[in-house]
């Protein structure tokens, strides 16, 4: 399973990704977890202590290995050759970092460069990375993207088998998911489900079926308000750890169950 998460900030995307790769890891799954998200807060919900995250340097911030894979620096004058097919087969294994229950984790960081097609090695490397993760590596990759629309326009997220797409009780999160539905189909993403994540009762399902449904759209799953939640990032625990019983938790649990029930009958 190849497995992109997306959503409007805030939402708990990076919750359902961590947790996520650490219940398919304790399931004996391989799994790679990608962080794509700037803010780059994987880290903690797959458990990798502080000490550890502080020293990872993202790939797209690795000045040294992008010169030496494409031949030039990053931020060099433009129209400067370089390569666009880089060698990028071991940078998972080099660059990876091993967290609880085995999960390898790859920091990919991203392009700040202006525009959405920016023509630099940095993005040539990161390009053909996605490529190899994507297309060639085994058993199931997480990869937890960055909030809104942006990594879709870039087609960070092409080549996929599936996207989560996360949603809220508020009408800015759902509008948000929509359109991420409506680009996912244009890099050739054919699965997208719907997970409401922090619903508090009854009425908030509700509304987030209603509204879904105007676009012709399910809900896939639901996870409850939690306050475990809140608690384990002030105590920067990872969830599946501070509270593994908590209802959030088994609610994700469920969601992994019912993903792979998902893929074997589409």
């Amino acid at each position: 399973m190849k497995i992109v998460v997306a959503g409007k900030g805030g939402v708990g995307k990076t919750l359902i990704a961590g947790t996520l790769a650490r219940i398919y890891a304790r399931m004996g799954f391989n799994v790679l977890a990608v962080d794509a998200d700037p803010a780059m807060n994987l880290t903690y919900t797959l458990g990798i202590p502080a000490e550890t995250s502080s020293k990872i340097i993202p790939i797209a911030e690795n000045v040294q290995l992008i010169e030496e894979r494409t031949g030039a620096k990053p931020g060099s004058a433009f129209g400067a050759l370089f390569s666009l097919t880089p060698k990028v087969d071991d940078i998972v294994e080099r660059y990876g970092v091993i967290g609880p229950d085995g999960v390898k984790l790859l920091v990919m960081g991203t392009i700040k460069s202006g525009g959405s097609g920016c023509a630099c090695p940095a993005n040539a490397l990161l390009s053909a990375l996605f490529r190899h993760i994507t297309l060639r590596r085994d058993d199931i990759v997480i990869m937890d993207s960055e909030a809104g629309l942006e990594h879709l326009g870039r087609a960070t997220a092409k080549g996929f088998d599936l996207l989560i797409c996360v949603v809220e009780p508020s009408a800015p999160s759902i509008e948000t998911a929509i359109k991420i539905w409506r680009l996912a189909s244009e890099i050739n993403i054919k699965k997208v489900i719907f997970v409401g994540n922090k619903v508090s009762d009854a009425e908030e399902e509700k509304y987030i079926r209603s509204e879904l449904g105007k676009a012709s759209l399910d809900l896939f799953h639901i996870i409850p308000f939690d306050t475990s939640i809140t608690k384990a990032g002030r105590a920067r625990v990872a969830p599946i750890d501070y509270s593994p019983s908590s209802p959030a938790i088994l609610a994700i649990h469920s969601l992994a169950d019912n993903i792979r029930k998902f893929y074997q009958t589409k």
